[in-house]
C-alpha cells in the first residue's frame, strides 16, 4: 500500500510566483515585506487611524487578492470581517455597505491603497 502525496501549488497572491513554503497570508517574503513597508507609508497617515489598523490586519490575514492587474485601475477581492461576504474594492471605490455610503473611506479601500503601494 502506497501513500498518497498531494502536489497543491501555492502562488503569491501579490505576485503570482510559486511558494515554496505557504504562508496564512498568501504572500511570499518579499512581497510581505513590500506589503509591510507601504503600510507604514506616510500616505496612509491621512486616513483615520482605527481603518488603517484594520485594513493592515486585513493585509496580514490574506483577505486582500488581485482580481486584475491593469497599471492603474487594479481591482481587488475583499473579505469581510468575518469572513462570509466579499466585496469588489478599488482605490476608487468598493462594494462593502460603508463604500456604498461613501461617508468614510473603508478599510478595504485603504488595504487597496496600499497594495498599490507596494508595487
Amino acid at each position: 500500500m502506497s501513500a498518497k502525496t498531494s502536489t497543491t501549488t501555492h502562488r503569491c497572491a501579490k505576485c503570482g510566483r510559486v511558494l515554496r513554503n505557504p504562508s496564512p497570508d498568501g504572500y511570499g517574503p518579499k512581497c510581505r515585506a513590500k506589503v509591510r513597508r507601504a503600510t507604514r507609508s506616510p500616505e496612509l497617515a491621512t486616513y483615520k487611524p482605527h481603518l488603517v489598523e484594520a485594513a493592515i490586519e486585513l493585509l496580514e490575514q490574506g483577505g486582500l487578492i488581485p482580481l486584475r492587474k491593469s497599471s492603474k485601475n487594479r481591482v481587488y477581492l475583499a473579505a469581510s470581517s468575518d469572513g462570509s461576504k466579499t466585496y469588489k474594492t478599488a482605490r476608487a471605490a468598493c462594494t462593502c455597505p460603508a463604500g456604498l455610503k461613501a461617508i468614510h473611506v473603508c478599510k478595504h479601500r485603504i488595504a487597496a491603497h496600499a497594495f498599490d503601494l507596494a508595487s
